[in-house]
């Protein structure tokens, strides 16, 4: 089978019956060379790292934001997030995966001035749609507030963010540039500094405004303009964050210039793109990862959407900032630190799939997909299951001033998140990789449709409230997972390993969880929470690599790909475990 495979290296890709036969993946014997196969998982460890140490400082900052603002504040913060969130995709959520996938393509056959001519286009991109989403939002925050999320206090927020969307445009097209030159390390850099300056800012100005706002309620008779203005003081971080990261970014690209020409005058190619080009064959890029994001990450909005005028038709219009407010400022706070390395992973997987694809390397393509899925695995599913078993002290422990029932119940209930979104997301990344643009819109769509239907029935007939809109997310990620997973078998004829990647990390996780509880009830018996809580997360983190190794989860090479791998191999060999 292995010399079959090699044979076929070049081959083109199987479509229909004329496809190659199914290569089983994630078997120890199918390791791609070091060199070849594991830079683009070394990018994303990187990429995951600094995704994890942006969501610690987020954590960090968004406590005590969450705290001093209060529920009906990070009401109007998420509401006000929604609408951007939906807005930055239009104008730049697209562009770091649609310009790293089209200079990484362009570097693989060493086309080095249409590279320059590709960040020029994607500039003029970035101004135009960056320009027309900020007057879309500053101009119609009055009527999102009021009409569409049933919140008129956010249209502060929203406007404090418009002028935001703007620079993240130029930003993206800078982070794709360097992403498309397999470097994640100046997006992970731009990243944590973003996020520092966020929360300094964020901070700061919320302290300041809220307390403009506690004045106002006296004015005008009111006890809400100190959470709008908090909140809108709190989404000022954001901009001041984005605008030192395009600095940084900015810096870099000018000392990148020599190494550019260099480049540019060894450039043989003989093929130079028109801008005309370059601009269609961008569009064509932009649009499918563009729709297909926006029905992904809409997902949200449309969730405030629905869920605000259900409420308010069953006259419980007091309770939509509060409970919004727990959901998307508390529960989406801790959900998204692990799935922070599934989006980290697609990011560096689709590049490194775009160029496996212009060498027509199957074989290589096939290795990466596995071994995206699998590390993702690895780090999701135990994640999925400490949130579980250790939901009440992890929420009493951050969010020790307020009251964390409803919190509580969302970990328990909704955990199972991280595993579906991670696996999603990384599966979208895959289809955008090997160049089947549509496929994630039409699944996304599908389940798009089913989600909202879901959501509707959850809220309107059974009365779940924001529990609801918990279920019906789960349930769109989930059903985004198993269309992925057709659509993939389907173009590459890929069969995903079932054991190493979901059983084992299953396995370890509930024996790691089960420890977890129990080693934090015989803590609680005799320590605080804060100490009892860290001695069962570093017990659980232990045993869960114990027995990922025991159980053969993880070989000594994939260790050694995974960030601080080469400390963690001498660890476990120092066991006598490798």
């Amino acid at each position: 089978m292995e010399k079959n495979e090699r044979g076929r290296s070049r081959a083109k890709y199987g479509r229909g019956r004329g496809a190659q036969p199914p290569v089983r993946q994630g078997g120890p014997d199918r390791q791609p060379a070091k060199s070849a196969g594991s830079n683009f998982l070394v990018q994303g460890s990187i990429l995951a790292i600094a995704g994890i140490i942006v969501r610690l400082i987020g954590m960090l900052y968004r406590i005590p934001l969450s705290n001093f603002i209060g529920d009906e504040g990070n009401g109007y913060y998420g509401a006000a997030f929604n609408i951007y969130s939906t807005l930055l995709i239009m104008s730049s959520y697209s562009l770091p995966v649609a310009v790293s996938k089209m200079v990484a393509s362009r570097i693989a056959v060493k086309q080095y001035r249409n590279v320059s001519r590709i960040l020029r286009a994607s500039l003029m991109y970035a101004t135009i749609a960056g320009g027309f989403c900020f007057c879309l939002m500053w101009f119609g925050a009055d009527f999102f507030a009021e009409q569409v999320l049933e919140m008129p206090y956010s249209s502060y927020a929203l406007k404090t963010l418009a002028p935001t969307i703007w620079v993240m445009a130029y930003l993206g097209v800078l982070r794709g540039y360097f992403q498309g030159h397999s470097t994640m390390v100046p997006t992970a850099f731009s990243q944590i500094i973003e996020q520092v300056v966020n929360a300094v800012v964020s901070l700061l100005a919320a302290s300041v405004l809220f307390g403009v706002g506690l004045k106002s309620n006296l004015v005008y008779g009111s006890t809400e303009y100190s959470y709008a203005f908090g909140a809108a003081g709190g989404t000022m971080g954001t901009g001041a964050g984005a605008f030192a990261a395009f600095f940084v970014l900015l810096v870099l690209m000018i000392r990148h210039r020599p190494a550019v020409r260099r480049q540019i005058a060894r450039d043989q190619s003989g093929r130079l793109e028109s801008y005309g080009t370059i601009s269609y064959i961008m569009a064509m890029t932009i649009l499918p990862i563009l729709i297909s994001s926006t029905i992904y990450n809409s997902g949200t909005v449309i969730d405030n959407i629905v869920f605000g005028q259900v409420m308010a038709g069953s006259g419980a219009q007091a309770e939509i900032a509060p409970m919004w407010g727990v959901y998307s400022g508390r529960y989406h706070l801790l959900f998204n630190i692990p799935v922070a390395i599934a989006n980290a992973l697609s990011s560096s997987l689709i590049p490194s799939l775009s160029m496996a694809m212009s060498e027509r390397n199957r074989r290589l393509v096939l290795s990466r997909i596995s071994m995206a899925v699998r590390f993702s695995m690895i780090i999701a599913i135990p994640s999925a299951v400490g949130m579980t078993v250790l939901a009440a002290p992890i929420s009493n422990l951050l969010f020790s001033s307020m009251d964390n029932t409803v919190l509580i119940r969302m970990l328990l209930y909704g955990s199972a998140a991280v595993v579906v979104f991670s696996l999603s997301t990384v599966t979208n990344g895959v289809l955008q990789g090997i160049n089947r643009m549509r496929a994630p819109i039409i699944n996304a769509s599908i389940a798009m449709v089913a989600h909202v239907i879901v959501l509707y029935v959850m809220l309107a007939v059974f009365h779940m409230g924001i529990y609801g809109v918990l279920y019906a997310n789960i349930f769109f990620a989930f059903l985004v997972c198993v269309l992925n997973a057709v659509s993939i078998a389907r173009y590459v004829r890929y069969r995903q390993e079932i054991i190493r990647t979901f059983l084992i990390p299953l396995a370890a996780s509930m024996v790691m969880g089960g420890a977890a509880f129990g080693i934090y009830r015989v803590c609680a018996a005799h320590f605080g929470n804060l100490l009892s809580t860290g001695i069962s997360v570093l017990a659980a983190v232990l045993i869960y690599f114990l027995l990922l190794i025991l159980l053969k989860g993880v070989t000594a090479e994939e260790l050694r790909r995974m960030p601080m791998g080469t400390r963690l191999l001498r660890f476990a060999r120092l066991l006598h475990l490798m």
